[in-house]
């Protein structure tokens, strides 16, 4: 299978030309990149110097297109090949909500085509595994829902929860994208921890929509704050929720690791996850933990924010939507220390 990536010199790009190029079963036929049309990827980025790789001014044709364009943009860029049948992969945020009200509220933009918004599957293979198998357009999950919907959709599902959420993140510097900005200047990161979107992130609305669906009858009432500390990559995500009845850490501990039972990659975890134990890998750590009263659960989960987070994720669903083993090309283990 030929396969194209839209944009492969940002970081969430990169990561996935990197994966994508050492994948047995599929052949990356093109790149496009901003400012380096002309030019092989391995010139570009040595560390990609795999068969010569052309970076193209405009996307050519591919089987199936991996778009990691910014939203607003990336749509645009699909909307063509959409009309034309090819499968295609959205890195960006274009199509994970449903509402396109909601789409306009959030990123300040109307989307190019909401009627394609209901068609759009979102892809965190966990929780929509048969779904993003039959998906022609896919949506995959940003990296801060990956992590809070991975800790918390067994006991969402199950209806163990009352509605107020509280969900407090980090993350590295590289879910800025790579872009240079005043607050992830290394003068400014380094040595420093910064809450940022107090007034609302935008991948707010994707969580609210996603543990909506898992349980309808939740209407989840969730306070989400991310903070950037200073690491390259990596998202720890602290998740604090009340049970609706008393429930103990035996429960709790049977309920996730029957739910995630021959998840290929979301591993329940008997103590406090680091992200360095995800760092490269597809892998998401989750810790269930419930206080000595029954009454309060706190789930840690960690992954890369660039891999479980961004392109290995896309990968992931890539191979259900080709009929392949979940983990081809993903079988990387973490880099540690």
């Amino acid at each position: 299978m030929r396969v194209g990536i839209i944009n492969a010199t940002g970081y969430i790009g990169m990561d996935l030309a990197r994966l994508l190029l050492r994948h047995p079963e599929v052949e990356v036929a093109w790149v496009t990149g901003r400012g380096a049309a002309g030019q092989r990827l391995g010139e570009y980025l040595p560390h990609l110097d795999v068969g010569g790789i052309p970076i193209l001014a405009e996307p050519g044709e591919a089987d199936i297109l991996f778009s990691a364009l910014p939203h607003k943009s990336s749509a645009v860029a699909l909307l063509p090949f959409i009309k034309q049948g090819t499968r295609v992969i959205d890195l960006s945020a274009d199509f994970r909500l449903k509402d396109a009200a909601e789409y306009r509220r959030w990123y300040e933009v109307e989307h190019p085509s909401p009627s394609l918004l209901s068609q759009a599957v979102y892809g965190l293979p966990e929780l929509r595994r048969a779904e993003i198998a039959a998906a022609r357009i896919l949506a995959s999950p940003g990296c801060y829902p990956t992590a809070t919907l991975l800790a918390l959709a067994p006991a969402v599902k199950e209806g163990l929860l009352e509605p107020y959420i509280i969900v407090d993140a980090k993350s590295g510097v590289s879910g800025a994208g790579r872009g240079l900005t005043l607050n992830t200047h290394y003068s400014e990161a380094n040595e420093s921890v910064t809450a940022y979107a107090l007034g609302g992130h935008r991948h707010h609305p994707e969580m609210f929509q996603e543990l909506q669906s898992l349980n309808p009858a939740l209407s989840p009432a969730l306070t989400f704050l991310p903070h950037l500390i200073p690491m390259t990559r990596g998202i720890l995500a602290t998740c604090y929720a009340l049970f609706r009845k008393r429930t103990s850490q035996a429960q709790i501990e049977e309920l996730y690791q029957e739910f995630y039972l021959g998840a290929e990659f979301v591993k329940v975890v008997g103590s406090s996850p680091q992200t360095k134990q995800t760092l490269g890998s597809n892998r998401c750590l989750v810790h269930p933990v419930v206080d000595e009263a029954g009454a309060r659960l706190v789930v840690l989960s960690a992954l890369d924010n660039l891999v479980k987070g961004g392109g290995g994720q896309a990968v992931q669903c890539m191979n259900l939507m080709l009929g392949l083993p979940e983990a081809t090309g993903l079988e990387t283990l973490a880099i540690f220390p």
